[in-house]
């Protein structure tokens, strides 16, 4: 057994390098591949709204991040505005409140303060829904969201006199005006403003590049977080955490029973009425675009903005093919700790760990999913009955060691991914390695899952649940080389390819995401940080930090914790220290050049952020922070890499036609025409006389079909395409009866605010 150990755990060390296959270019060539992003350098400079506002006009500032300096202003020349959703508008009524003990009563007081709202409020769109147009999941909840507004079209007028209404927040006091007169000793519902930030901050946490769980930007995951606390009543608590475990552990058979699921736990938050959502608000971020001196290329997330990691990885200054200088404003100065744990989790930090770290998969910035990044997931076998053998030489964290231990005989997954890893270097030059990302899946067990002990922080087990709880086993199955070619010069990359066994995955998107093998940062600098917890030299996390009453643990800029990590990489450097999971994996020699590597980079950079980013810390003060691009030619990350979602596009349903056990779909896409550094963007069927028709222009088809009783009877993505149409087959999928078919085209992964075709569809009986 401990043979067949080490023979895994050597394999899996294997060194991920770059080999030497770059040849000069000719004369006076430029390089046809960058390593990296657009922008040489980035600086975030904290700045308030009134501060910005000008230096954006002038082109001295390229973007505001998080906020919209010209409020309540059309979009001026040379500057341009980009939309999200910035969180929502909730009534929450008084549980002590006279009156309101009765679910009839709330959801009568609820209507009439909707009514009554103002409707000209910017900012803020009136939806009684908490799944919205900018929620992947959107589709399947359409009818439900069109029978929620029917019902409040209809209703009694009625009026608010009598109800003691409290607001918080500078939307819900616009929209409620002069009618908010409650006291905090009196109320009967608080009308509020839940920021989108504050309600899924504790699940998106830096946590070693894993940036949340798959359900992270889904809408019925956001009702949960938003609704869920403040259901009463017991029985409904316990059915709906019930639904929510199901979908978590991916306990569904298909996309029809997963979306009856999610539709089922949002009808039950809501169905006391203890919180109703009213509306919406929109968070509007503006960026210079003058011919010149601004910038182009401009993505960003439809729930984050451009405090997000697609928006660094895209954005390219005008007058600059590649490099340049990026200034982006913000409105607050950066306060969190800087660490790669359980840090940057505040607007400022968040901002430079988008541009710092590098995450196995990143969110799709028009989607509720995952794109890949460093670990790209190929073969994906889910099997709902839990029937995937895993080899017996896997290997597995031990739970609260954290220790790799064999899978053995007789363990079986519901699903089995096949992952090959983009490694480069880090930022102290050394290799990334397979013992980077055996590490990180060994922290992640030994820090979460046991309260109390020493080695437990609440945000590292918050933010390594579901991964703890779907990890079966990893193997290193080989290792690739890859090359790449560009006319006179070859790039050869080495390329691990990783399986990982996992439980619980309900789909194989959701599988791709649940626990991809990678490490942001080299495994020294989790020990490092491991052990100055351990010491007290810090704490990961906030939380954790003021309960033990130490410094939150951060890796730059406070001078008695750089003192204290300086001190112990002098000693493991001069040891040679290797944590006990991978004695088996990392040899004393490689040891020592990697904790040299790491000192070294400490004392000439004077912080120790360390990752495996296109950019690196450069220099702080408190209100400004500048990072310079780390142009690796290890990296096959390149500029252009995330070009795709620069510009996105829509399409639409132009007409829907029954062909028996069919549905024949006319889609029109949008087209985009360039010239010079402008564009405008046309709208023609698909497969238009004279347009250029190649897969990208092809619409994928997303369709629910709802049964008359409200059920979904099927559901999911693709209809094959015919020619200038495509065709959603339903034949021997659904019983006979009559259907309400929601359909919704996207381009280009883009599902913000879908443009929903609905059709009935009628099966007839059998003769």
């Amino acid at each position: 057994m401990l043979d067949r150990l080490g023979d895994a755990l050597r394999f899996s060390a294997i060194a991920l390098i770059l080999l030497a296959g770059v040849r000069p270019a000719a004369g006076g060539h430029e390089l046809p591949f960058y390593p990296g992003y657009y922008p040489q350098e980035i600086r975030v400079d904290a700045l308030s709204p009134a501060a910005a506002a000008p230096l954006l006009l002038k082109g001295e500032l390229h973007a505001y991040v998080g906020g919209d300096p010209l409020a309540g202003r059309a979009d001026p020349a040379d500057v341009r505005s980009v939309e999200s959703l910035g969180g929502y508008v909730a009534i929450t009524f008084n549980p002590a409140a006279p009156g309101l003990a009765t679910r009839a009563r709330r959801c009568d007081a609820a209507a009439r303060i909707a009514r009554s709202l103002r409707s000209d409020v910017p900012g803020v769109r009136a939806f009684p829904y908490p799944v919205t147009p900018y929620h992947s999941d959107y589709l399947a909840h359409f009818d439900l969201v069109q029978a929620r507004r029917d019902a409040l079209a209809s209703g009694h007028p009625g009026g608010i006199d009598g109800l003691a209404l409290r607001t918080k927040g500078p939307l819900s006091a616009k929209l409620l005006g002069a009618a908010a007169k409650g006291t905090p000793a009196r109320w009967d519902a608080l009308v509020e403003d839940v920021a989108l930030d504050d309600l899924i901050g504790p699940e998106r946490v830096a946590a070693d590049g894993w940036l949340g769980p798959p359900w992270l930007k889904a809408g019925w995951f956001h009702a949960y977080l938003l609704q869920a606390p403040a259901v009463a009543d017991r029985a409904s608590g316990q059915a709906i955490d019930g639904i929510y475990q199901r979908l978590v552990t991916g306990a569904y058979a298909d996309p029809a029973e997963a979306a009856n699921l999610e539709r089922g736990l949002v009808t039950q938050l809501g169905a006391g009425c203890e919180r109703v959502v009213l509306g919406y608000a929109l968070r509007r971020e503006r960026f210079n675009a003058e011919f010149s001196q601004g910038i182009e290329n401009v993505a960003w997330d439809s729930q984050a903005g451009f405090d997000s990691a697609i928006f660094v990885r895209t954005v390219k200054l005008k007058d600059f093919p590649w490099n340049g200088w990026l200034r982006l404003g913000i409105a607050s100065r950066p306060a969190a700790a800087w660490n790669p744990i359980a840090g940057f989790t505040d607007p400022a930090g968040r901002v430079v760990w988008a541009a710092v770290g590098d995450p196995a998969v990143l969110p799709a910035p028009y989607a509720g999913g995952w794109i890949a990044n460093r670990a790209v997931p190929g073969p994906v076998t889910v099997d709902a009955r839990g029937g995937i053998a895993v080899p017996e030489d896997a290997l597995a964290p031990e739970p609260g060691t954290g220790a790799l231990r064999l899978v053995g005989k007789g363990k079986t997954a519901h699903a089995r991914v096949t992952y090959r890893l983009r490694a480069s270097a880090f930022h102290d030059n050394t290799r990334t390695t397979a013992a980077d990302a055996a590490y990180a899946y060994s922290f992640a067990f030994r820090w979460g899952g046991r309260p109390g002990g020493p080695e437990y922080d609440p945000a590292v087990d918050a933010a390594t649940a579901a991964l703890r709880r779907a990890l079966v086993g990893f193997k290193v199955l080989r290792v690739d080389s890859e090359v790449k070619k560009y006319s006179d010069i070859t790039f050869t990359y080495v390329v691990p390819v990783v399986e990982v066994y996992l439980s619980g995955a309900g789909d194989a998107q959701q599988a791709a995401a649940l626990a991809p093998a990678w490490s942001a940062v080299p495994w020294p600098l989790l020990v490092l940080m491991e052990e100055a917890v351990k010491r007290g030299v810090g704490a990961f996390s906030q939380e954790e930090a003021k309960r033990r009453g130490v410094p939150w643990l951060d890796l730059a800029r406070d001078p008695k914790v750089r003192e204290g990590l300086a001190s112990l990489v002098d000693r493991f450097a001069k040891d040679a220290y290797v944590p006990e999971p991978l004695r088996r994996m990392v040899a004393a020699d490689e040891a020592q050049t990697r904790w040299a590597a790491l000192r070294q980079f400490g004392q000439r950079r004077g912080h120790y952020l360390v990752t495996n980013g296109s950019y690196r810390l450069s220099t702080w003060t408190g209100s400004q922070v500048s990072l310079e691009v780390f142009r690796d030619f290890s990296n096959p990350m390149g500029v252009g890499t995330f070009d795709r979602f620069a510009l996105p596009r829509r399409a639409y349903v132009a007409r829907i036609a029954a062909r028996g056990d069919r549905l024949e779909i006319f889609p029109e896409i949008e087209r985009v025409e360039r010239f010079m550094r402008d564009y405008r963007v046309l709208r023609e069927p698909l497969g238009a006389p004279g347009a250029d028709l190649d897969a990208a222009d092809v619409p994928a088809c997303r369709y629910v079909v709802v049964a008359s009783d409200g059920t979904v009877a099927a559901a999911g993505v693709g209809c094959p395409a015919q020619g200038h149409r495509l065709v959603l087959d339903l034949k021997g999928r659904v019983k006979p009866g009559t259907y309400t078919v929601l359909i919704a085209l996207s381009l280009g992964d883009n599902e913000v605010d879908p443009a929903v075709a609905t059709t009935q569809y009628r099966v007839e009986d059998a003769p």
